[in-house]
């Protein structure tokens, strides 16, 4: 008999008492190991008896860790410091460990992996990334053979619903945040979701695994989706992209690039399609080529099945005396990029003041910085924008007095585009009665270079009244450092009249 005990009574916590009480006899006949729950440690006596495992509670988690009889400890608590405490008791006193907590292995599973290394104990963490889906069994043993050249995924099954919502739905952040709490699929302080530190610990696991260096979760640059709106949304799929929040590693002759923020993501990318609260993780390996691993992410069923999966395989281990052989991490010992050298295309949002010469000192910045622009979108209402089109770092396209001006540029063209998708030829008409003579026109070529005027309107009022706007540039592969440099420039200019919106292009 594998005796068993439990500190964390939470929903993954119950959801595993529950397994264990449905399947005991299951496991016995089928996979030949006898496992009782002998003990459970949490704060609240309520959820004990709720579960029907009040008398075998108790408040005091150290009992368990000093109680001899005890063969595994399953921690579930979250958090890092008393988990810490735990799990490093529980592996001296010769026990061994199952954990979900992310945060845990993301920050010290290194030191804990070593010490359970020692003692020739397993430390099973199946359920710290992706809840059911089975990646890190997959990492360890599976493709052991690969060497893997990436891994991106959704692993936050919060934020990918409220992302979801947002493009299917086209309701705001804060409607969709609601949603998802009153569905139970976030957390009544989503800051941990919400802000991108839960997927960036799950990909500081993943990374570890993956490409045998030693990396914490204090070493991935992190970005979340609170700034985002249905705006950002709609034109990513105008462009034919997804907006998903990422956790992307990859090998590079460089060493390692790792970073999680939210991304445009071609719509014919297998990951494009995954919506609502499931997770999915895709895997680039020099042998197997392309893999993606799908699934629910979270929730009690999913993340207790991964927990008591790995609880079954250490009892096994322990009912034939299998020792599993230590496996080793950090041999490789890789640098980790700085994301100022990355390259890609982004999109970028800046709220601004509707007035004469903001498009052209916004232009010029980038123009300073030497970022080619792809296109430029000046929204005008919800339906109508303005589109200008292959915009290269030379463009001026106001003079210094903030005039409208000669544009210069190669292949250039103006259109204007409706929330369905069609696109016509910018006429000199301007799109919306009633607007300010200084904010109506800009010059642009079309591809055939001849001039034509298309309407500069840009959005709506301010808290004071001041008409405002949403300029969007798209730019060509640049340097993040570059793109950054072209962003502080604009901040210092004090045109912005809000937080701007940077997002990376995945190509």
């Amino acid at each position: 008999m594998i005796r068993v005990g439990l500190i964390g009574l939470g929903t993954v916590g119950g959801g595993v008492v529950r397994i264990l009480r449905e399947h005991h006899d299951d496991f016995l006949r089928d996979q030949g190991v006898d496992i009782r729950l002998v003990a459970c440690a949490s704060r609240s006596r309520q959820k004990a008896e709720a579960l029907g495992v009040a008398d075998i509670f108790t408040t005091n988690a150290t009992s368990l860790l000093d109680d001899p009889d005890i063969d595994v400890i399953i921690e579930l608590v979250g958090g890092t410091d008393h988990a810490r405490d735990y799990v490093f008791a529980a592996l001296e006193a010769g026990k061994r460990v199952v954990t979900a907590n992310k945060a845990l292995m993301a920050t010290y599973g290194h030191e804990l992996l070593a010490l359970a290394g020692t003692k020739r104990l397993e430390l099973a963490f199946e359920a710290a990334v992706g809840g059911g889906i089975p990646i890190i069994g997959a990492l360890r043993n599976s493709l052991i053979g690969n060497r893997i050249d990436s891994v991106i995924g959704i692993v936050n099954g919060t934020t990918n619903y409220i992302l979801s919502e947002m493009s299917q739905g086209g309701v705001t952040y804060a409607a969709a945040l609601c949603q998802a709490q009153a569905q139970g699929y976030a957390e009544a302080d989503p800051t941990a979701d919400v802000g991108g530190a839960d997927a960036a610990a799950k990909l500081a696991i993943l990374a570890t695994l993956a490409f045998n260096t030693e990396i914490v979760l204090a070493q991935v640059p992190t970005e979340g989706i609170t700034s985002l709106t249905p705006l950002d949304l709609s034109n990513a799929a105008e462009m034919g992209y997804s907006v998903k929040l990422l956790a992307v590693g990859n090998r590079t002759s460089a060493g390692i690039d790792l970073r999680v923020h939210p991304t445009f993501l071609p719509q014919t990318h297998p990951l494009s399609s995954v919506n609502g609260v499931y997770n999915a993780i895709f895997v680039v390996g020099d042998a197997v080529g392309q893999t993606m691993f799908y699934g629910q992410g979270a929730g009690a069923g999913p993340a207790a099945s991964a927990v008591v999966g790995d609880l079954i395989e250490v009892a096994q281990r322990i009912t034939y005396d299998i020792t599993r052989p230590y496996i080793r991490f950090g041999t490789e010992q890789l640098p980790i990029v700085p994301l100022s050298s990355l390259m890609c295309r982004y999109y970028l949002r800046l709220p601004v003041p509707d007035r004469a010469g903001v498009l052209a000192a916004t232009a010029q910045s980038f123009a300073n910085h030497d970022v080619s622009i792809d296109r430029v979108m000046q929204f005008d209402n919800p339906d109508t924008f303005t589109t200008i089109s292959n915009l290269q770092p030379e463009t001026v396209l106001a003079d210094k007095d903030g005039q409208p001006g000669a544009a210069r540029r190669h292949s250039q063209e103006a259109t204007t585009s409706s929330a369905t998708g069609d696109a016509n030829t910018v006429s000199s008409q301007p799109m919306t009665e009633g607007a300010p003579e200084s904010a109506r026109e800009t010059t642009a070529l079309s591809a055939t270079g001849s001039a034509r005027e298309a309407t500069a309107l840009l959005g709506s009022e301010d808290a004071r009244g001041h008409r405002t706007a949403n300029l969007i540039y798209v730019t060509h592969p640049a340097r993040e450092s570059d793109l950054k440099a072209v962003l502080e420039e604009i901040r210092d200019s004090g045109v912005l009249v809000a937080e701007p919106v940077l997002i990376r292009i995945m190509d």
